[in-house]
């Protein structure tokens, strides 16, 4: 399978912000994020860029071979480069913290642009879903390395989908752990 070309040119960008739902697979899908300690280690990755303002962080989940993220870039970011951080972010720090070899992650990414507010809820449910789906718990709440669980603060949605209930669609208010 070719690697789609992309149009990351930031010239071309017409949009103030733009939403996307991005996938990633480890290498050979290999289980190689369903350790505690490479689970969290992501998690503090793509914190560490979300408060460098790299991106809005809305939703996320962490499977043992790949990871969902809902997440808006601005004007000065392309996704391919939001996504660039977090998986080069990640492998460089597992390859020093974790002793883990190269290559980590799979090429390429896959993202959907994310128009409007019911398209964000549906990828919102499907992240939420996806331990559950995969039979790594039976209750979304209890899986730990997902948004939905209780702890992580999360961006709220960009103004073009602020017609979402805020109360029913996002732990704002919660910190995180």
């Amino acid at each position: 399978m070719s690697v789609p070309i992309r149009n990351a040119d930031r010239s071309h960008v017409i949009a103030r912000d733009r939403t996307f739902f991005v996938t990633s697979s480890t290498c050979e899908k290999r289980g190689l994020l369903q350790s505690a300690r490479a689970a969290t280690l992501f998690i503090d990755v793509l914190y560490h860029y979300r408060q460098l303002q790299k991106y809005l962080l809305h939703e996320f989940v962490i499977m043992p071979d790949h990871f969902h993220v809902l997440l808006t870039v601005g004007t000065e970011m392309s996704v391919e480069k939001a996504v660039q951080l977090i998986k080069g972010g990640f492998a460089f720090r597992a390859g020093r913290e974790l002793g883990f070899r190269a290559p980590f992650w799979q090429k390429g990414f896959s993202e959907i642009r994310v128009h409007d507010r019911d398209a964000f809820l549906d990828i919102r449910k499907y992240i939420h879903t996806n331990p559950v789906k995969r039979f790594l718990v039976t209750v979304d709440t209890d899986y730990p390395y997902s948004s939905v669980r209780s702890g992580f603060e999360l961006d709220p949605p960009p103004q073009r989908l602020k017609a979402l209930p805020e109360s029913a669609a996002f732990g704002i208010a919660k910190a995180m752990p």
